[in-house]
């Protein structure tokens, strides 16, 4: 969030918290129909807080979170339905689809582009299986390197990027030491 400009991150902590949420409740669904209801409700909460805010139910710290900094047409709905289709993606391209398009609906909200490859391997993490896991880690090595003149302004995403490109060429195998090295250099001077 250091990375995040100041008068932004009310709003960053709020729509990836609503990721966090979707994801939690992709990782519990045990059976795709009621997953989807659950994400049917969240659908109908962004609709509101688009067209009627005032509208949210009370007491869901994360629909105040995100009436304070989302209210209005912003299109928080485009996660829900990403969310909704890796829920039923039922062959490798459509797992694909969805999950870049997950990161691709995130980083936009976040204001800025990219987020396919980030998308893999959120979608990677999610999978029980290791064939489908490891064709996600393989589509986002595939992804080619947007150049950091697209994260212009968005310092958080450009890392966010890279540090999925580095988590990707080792097929999710995690190198904690290199890749704070690398979040400190991206972070620091920006590539």
């Amino acid at each position: 969030m250091v990375a995040v400009p100041r008068e932004r991150r009310a709003a960053v902590v709020a729509l990836w918290g609503l990721a966090e949420r979707l994801t939690r409740l992709l990782r519990d669904a045990r059976e795709p129909l009621i997953g989807q209801i659950k994400l049917a409700w969240w659908r109908d909460m962004m609709a509101l807080l688009e067209n009627d805010p005032v509208a949210l139910p009370k007491g869901e710290p994360l629909l105040a979170e995100l009436q304070a900094a989302w209210a209005g047409p912003r299109g928080l709905a485009t996660l829900v339905d990403a969310a909704e289709a890796m829920l039923v993606a039922e062959d490798d391209a459509a797992r694909r689809d969805a999950a870049s398009g997950f990161g691709q609906a995130l980083f936009g909200l976040s204001g800025g582009a990219g987020g396919a490859r980030w998308g893999l391997l959120w979608g990677a993490a999610l999978q029980e299986g290791a064939h489908e896991a490891r064709q996600l880690f393989a589509d986002a090595r595939n992804q080619p390197t947007l150049p950091r003149v697209l994260f212009k302004g968005n310092r958080a995403l450009l890392m966010l990027d890279r540090w999925a490109a580095a988590v990707a060429a080792h097929d999710g195998e995690r190198r904690w030491r290199s890749e704070g090295l690398l979040l400190f250099r991206i972070g620091l001077i920006g590539r």
